[in-house]
């Protein structure tokens, strides 16, 4: 990137473009290799196989946006340093950074692996896909320590605005994905374990690229021996950052396993039917998610530097660029819902996710809102507020209103889905009255610095 401070100075809606466009890459690509799990076994497997891979990846999804939120600690304290102009402290962040998640990846793998069966279990899987579910999940488990690799070297480049390289290793991983994925589950037929290990070997050889990258070409700033060490307040300021988005991030999709379990009850082609919108939906919210991860870097940095002003520009154009994205995504649906999820399996699947996604899609533009203020929150370094109403609204609400509607008679996941928005609304409320609370207390420190200076 030829200028390393685009986030802090020039246009607020050129720079959050240039970080998201890469980053929405990024994002666009690990939907569609997860996505292609999907396709691929749903043209060339059961539907009990196309269960399997959904409720799976569901269960990884859990473990997955954990670690997301858990690295964007690194992200948002990298950003600050990195506005603030403070190299050394960078090198403490990363050095932090490594030995902190290599001990998590270990840990988080060996647990899981040993949990595999209790795991599925709790999943309540139709009974023709427990064993796909299982394979599908093992094998993905034993693959955490690439996941966790793979987040971790990416969060450091996004804390330095550099979202064009994590693109190339997510490019890199989507591709053998795609012809692994067809090598196993049509050429071999393994089903839902081809698909997990065509999944596992892709995130492996993009973590190893990254290893080779970073041997090759390093960070953007000079490195010192010994940096690859704990120091204990970076360490306490990274999880201090991380550990709430991190327990949001999981517990949110966990609530999305909850939810699959009382769907499960209604038998295949339902259980089905959610996995398909649940990744189309991933797709749609791809715009969304770029842009609030811009807002959180812009954030971060300019909160370094001092800027609050053009990071409030940030957050609102963030907004208004992502609503109008979550606009079009939910007239997409309601005009041409069963085309949409026809793609990933038979008719009666097409019809009954079609019903689910309609109503789903309202949450795109709710969604827009949510999550660019969580962005900004986060790089303020106030993501406990975040991981606040998340929990409320998810689990006060959204799994409330799903067991509620499951229980009623002459329903269809139509209206399951309603609890989607109706949650998301309430959380909306809960960060504009919190957003009030903000601006007023940042106000009060600019006129303390003023009167100091003064």
């Amino acid at each position: 990137m030829n200028d390393k401070d685009y986030l802090l100075k020039g246009s607020v809606v050129k720079a959050l473009v240039i970080f998201a466009i890469p980053f929405l890459l990024a994002v666009l690509l690990q939907a569609l290799y997860g996505a292609v799990d999907l396709w691929v076994v749903g043209k060339f497997a059961t539907s009990a196989e196309v269960s399997a891979v959904a409720t799976g990846s569901q269960a990884m999804n859990v473990i997955t946006q954990a670690i997301v939120g858990l690295t964007t600690g690194s992200t948002v304290l990298i950003g600050q340093y990195f506005g603030a102009k403070r190299p050394e402290d960078i090198s403490k962040t990363i050095g932090s950074a490594i030995r902190l998640f290599l001990i998590i990846a270990i840990v988080l793998t060996v647990v899981m692996v040993l949990c595999v069966d209790k795991v599925v279990v709790g999943m309540n899987a139709p009974e023709e896909a427990v064993a796909g579910t299982r394979s599908y999940m093992f094998i993905c488990f034993c693959g955490i320590i690439f996941i966790v690799g793979y987040n971790v070297v990416s969060s450091f480049f996004r804390g330095f605005g550099d979202s064009k390289t994590p693109l190339l290793f997510v490019l890199i991983a989507c591709i053998v994905n795609i012809i692994v994925d067809i090598a196993f589950v049509k050429g071999l037929g393994m089903g839902a374990a081809g698909a997990a290990y065509a999944t596992v070997l892709a995130q492996a050889i993009s973590f190893g690229c990254s290893l080779i990258y970073l041997k090759k070409k390093g960070f953007p700033y000079e490195r010192k021996k010994g940096d690859i060490k704990f120091d204990k307040e970076v360490l306490k300021r990274i999880l201090r950052i991380g550990v709430p988005l991190a327990i949001q991030n999981g517990l949110v999709s966990l609530s999305f396993l909850f939810i699959m379990m009382i769907v499960n009850n209604q038998g295949v082609i339902a259980s089905a039917s959610v996995g398909v919108v649940e990744k189309i939906i991933l797709f749609m919210f791809i715009p969304v998610i770029a842009l609030s991860s811009s807002v959180s870097v812009m954030t971060a940095q300019n909160v370094g530097a001092n800027q609050i002003e053009r990071a409030n520009k940030g957050l609102k154009y963030g907004i208004l660029i992502s609503f109008i994205f979550g606009a079009l995504m939910c007239l997409a649906s309601w005009i041409n819902g069963e085309a949409i999820t026809g793609i990933f399996g038979s008719k009666d699947i097409a019809y009954t996710a079609s019903l689910y996604l309609k109503s789903c899609s309202i949450d795109c533009m709710l969604v827009a809102i949510i999550f660019c203020m969580n962005g900004y929150f986060g790089g303020c370094g106030r993501s406990l507020f975040s991981m606040v109403h998340s929990l409320i609204a998810t689990f006060g609400v959204r799994v409330p209103v799903t067991v509620a509607v499951s229980h009623m008679t002459d329903v269809t996941l139509f209206h399951t889905g309603l609890a989607a928005p109706f949650s998301s609304a309430v959380s909306v409320i809960m960060c504009l009255i919190y957003m009030v609370k903000l601006r007023k207390e940042q106000r009060l420190a600019a006129e303390k610095i003023d009167d100091n200076n003064y």
